[in-house]
């Protein structure tokens, strides 16, 4: 695996925003690499791969997770390939009976990089071109159908022509599928990168631990865990915990922060959005910045002299 560092696609401008998608997530595999263990539920970054592939399709308008069920951080509709463990094609072909939009994604549930701005990416590389699907390339150039936006009617026709040729999909390889299709490739190693062996789980929750992105894995991970669908800027609170810290004390960092959240949560009976983050932000770290003019005025005690005491002059003093 390459280094976790978008590539050059990642950070152009994403064409794909606003198309209306369903999703398949495929997550009912065996995992023999794994010895059998459930796959989808093998936490990275202290959530389950399935839960971070959830996270990347959030914007489908159906999300098919084609598996037994379980809890997840965000509503699904479960199906199952029959009979179960019929491999990829009859998985795809269960999770496709439940999907209406012409444009769909198809996922693996053990892609611990994917993000929302690669599925955007994928549909902008379908809905540009003429092809039936667009999918992603490792890092030796290796297709990755599993990560990819197809054209709806394109996966029907041809499910469709290999259910009738051999009377069932069960046990059919992916290729069969992927080679009927006019498909558009898009190079991302990083996203395209999967868990199938424990060694590359051990590389994953290595490279989610990087100075440059622990802090974005961190906060995503809060937010499946308390149910948060909030995006805020981070640098803003970063910076607001870093003037309360120098400006009024270190414990107050965490407190500021906290009651940040917790007065954006008050505004506008509980409808502030980022906005409000971004208000009371601001506001506290105007606060901790007078607090720390303040205290830079404030005569040290221990080498400047006191004032001298006003002379009473009372009568009778004497």
């Amino acid at each position: 695996m390459t280094a976790y560092e978008p590539t050059s696609a990642q950070g152009a401008a994403d064409t794909g925003d606003d198309v209306v998608y369903d999703a398949v997530v495929l997550a009912g595999g065996g995992a023999r690499r794994l010895g059998g263990v459930d796959k989808p539920a093998v936490r990275v970054g202290g959530r389950a791969l399935l839960d971070r592939v959830l996270g990347a399709c959030a914007e489908a308008r159906t999300t098919v997770v084609v598996a037994d069920p379980r809890p997840t951080p965000r509503p699904v509709i479960w199906a199952r390939e029959d009979p179960p463990g019929g491999g990829p094609l009859a998985a795809l072909d269960a999770g496709l009976r439940h999907t209406t939009a012409e444009q769909v994604v198809v996922l693996s549930a053990d892609l611990p990089f994917l993000d929302e701005g690669t599925v955007r990416r994928l549909l902008a590389a379908l809905r540009t071109g003429g092809a039936d699907g667009a999918l992603l390339t490792d890092a030796d150039g290796r297709d990755q159908p599993l990560v990819a936006a197809y054209r709806a009617s394109a996966l029907r026709r041809e499910l469709a022509s290999l259910a009738g040729t051999g009377g069932r999909l069960t046990g059919l390889p992916l290729r069969r599928l992927t080679g009927a299709l006019d498909l558009t490739r898009v190079q991302d190693p990083v996203a395209s990168f999967d868990c199938d062996t424990w060694d590359d789980i051990a590389t994953a929750r290595a490279r989610i631990r990087e100075h440059g992105h622990v802090l974005d894995e961190w906060i995503s991970a809060v937010k499946d865990e308390l149910g948060i669908d909030l995006d805020v800027d981070t640098k803003v609170l970063l910076d607001l915990a870093r003037d309360a810290a120098h400006g009024v004390a270190r414990p107050a960092a965490p407190l500021t922060t906290f009651l940040v959240g917790y007065a954006a949560a008050q505004a506008k009976g509980g409808q502030g959005g980022p906005e409000a983050v971004a208000e009371a932000s601001r506001k506290a770290v105007a606060l901790a910045l007078r607090w720390a003019e303040e205290a830079a005025a404030e005569p040290d005690a221990a080498t400047d002299a006191k004032p001298a005491a006003t002379p009473d002059t009372r009568p009778d003093a004497g």
